[in-house]
């Protein structure tokens, strides 16, 4: 495996390993099953049949939660190299991404699976939560870990 492979899935592992750790807790603040959470993440690109499943369907939810987070661990590491200023300015990068993360899984993927899901919800607090923790638990970290990649490129040339 590349660098780049490596950084995927070193940053996969690191900011869905964050992002779901913050889906648990925020489930268990709400008193809500972990395992239903889990069901639910997996009922978008498979329907019904994980809500029904039980523990399978919460395992597919927690498989489809990683390989969504190596979609945009991928996007970023591979667009990393192309990034002018990326190491001097990481934390935006990665704060910038982490929201339009947040955009576009709230305001796009989940109102088309979920017509009426996403978006403002009940109040400011449901922007405010699911945005933070998209940049500081996603695009954040994968950031810091595709800084590597430039580093690792500059060395080599």
């Amino acid at each position: 495996m590349d660098l780049q492979g490596k950084l995927i899935v070193i940053a996969t592992l690191i900011a869905g390993t964050l992002d779901i750790a913050s889906a648990i807790i925020t489930a268990l603040l709400r008193g809500k099953p972990v395992a239903r959470m889990l069901q639910g993440v997996a009922s978008g690109p498979f329907g019904r049949w994980p809500i029904e499943a039980g523990w399978a369907g919460a395992a597919a939810g927690l498989a489809v939660h990683f390989a969504i987070m190596a979609a945009m661990a991928a996007a970023f590491v591979l667009a990393a190299a192309h990034l002018p200023g990326l190491q001097r300015l990481r934390l935006v990068y990665g704060a910038a991404y982490g929201a339009l993360l947040y955009g576009f899984m709230y305001w796009v993927v989940l109102p088309l699976r979920w017509p009426g899901a996403g978006g403002v919800g009940s109040g400011i607090g449901s922007v405010l939560l699911p945005l933070g923790i998209h940049i500081l638990l996603v695009g954040i970290p994968i950031a810091l870990t595709a800084t590597a990649s430039v580093r690792s490129s500059r060395v080599a040339v």
